[in-house]
């Protein structure tokens, strides 16, 4: 049975097979790839000219500072150990938080998606407590585990589970039974269901998940740093807002993005590299042209 299946997939794959790309094709995806790098660039620029010839005259300085302000305290941020310092806590909360999150909210997923009356008595209970604001639930990790980096990588798991959770849950339960079943009179088992039918199923809606829940976990780092903690980047953003300090403030949400731009390529890499060898990259491709 398993033998036949791959025969067939073989050659629905040899009968959706794409005529190489030209090189007139790869020139233009080429050129396109390189116009909007350039437009990207000239609409940073052109920001970064009206922020500096608007800050003063029409906006007032410090409530925005100026890019260049902003790049001297940014220079100072990197320059000290002190920054170095609260940029690998806060790399080290997210990682751990949005680890374990993704954890909690696969084994949920798969647990209450695989048993339909565990998911029914369960989903309820789940809605409700996914329904309170995860910043509101910081003084309690606060209270449980300090103001250490616990707090506030439990924080981060938190709103990670319950994304991943959905995700998984709800692509269980809209599984194709009908393939199941083809599988099981063909004399498949489990592990044949899992690996043609589960497996494929879950594997977009499991990595958009991951993608949602890594600046959700950045976002529940942040606010517990910013209600408790002796140091982090959310930390010195809060310090700098009490100070006044707008080249310092924006200094810190720009090691924000750079965190969040990381975080999200190697999440976008890991995605297109498990599709790929599930063989699902193709289909991808092909579902998402006109």
């Amino acid at each position: 049975m398993v033998t036949a299946t791959r025969e067939t997939a073989e050659e629905k794959k040899a009968g959706t097979e794409e005529p190489a790309t030209t090189g007139k094709e790869k020139s233009g995806r080429w050129r396109g790839t390189v116009l909007v790098i350039v437009l990207r660039v000239a609409v940073i620029v052109l920001c970064l000219v009206l922020w500096q010839k608007m800050s003063g005259p029409v906006i007032p300085e410090y409530a925005v500072s100026k890019p260049t302000d902003v790049w001297t305290a940014l220079h100072r941020l990197l320059a000290s150990s002190q920054g170095w310092t609260d940029i690998r806590t806060t790399s080290f909360e997210v990682v751990v938080g949005f680890g374990i999150g993704v954890a909690i909210g696969t084994v949920m997923g798969l647990v209450l998606g695989s048993f339909p009356l565990a998911g029914r008595v369960m989903e309820p209970l789940v809605a409700a407590v996914n329904g309170v604001p995860k910043i509101a639930l910081a003084p309690l990790f606060v209270l449980f585990f300090g103001i250490g980096s616990w707090s506030k990588i439990y924080i981060a798991a938190t709103g990670v589970a319950f994304v991943v959770f959905y995700n998984l849950y709800l692509g269980l339960r809209l599984r194709d039974r009908e393939l199941v079943e083809i599988i099981q009179v063909m004399g498949g088992r489990k592990h044949h269901v899992l690996s043609y039918v589960t497996v494929p199923t879950l594997a977009a809606p499991f990595f958009a998940a991951l993608k949602t829940g890594g600046p959700l976990a950045i976002l529940g780092v942040i606010g517990g740093e910013f209600i408790a903690s002796s140091e982090g980047v959310g930390h010195e953003l809060f310090t700098s807002a009490t100070n006044l300090d707008a080249a310092s403030e924006f200094a810190g949400l720009i090691v924000l993005m750079a965190i969040t731009l990381i975080l999200n390529g190697i999440l976008t890499q890991l995605d297109k590299y498990a599709l790929k060898r599930l063989g699902l990259a193709t289909r991808r491709s092909s579902g998402q042209r006109p």
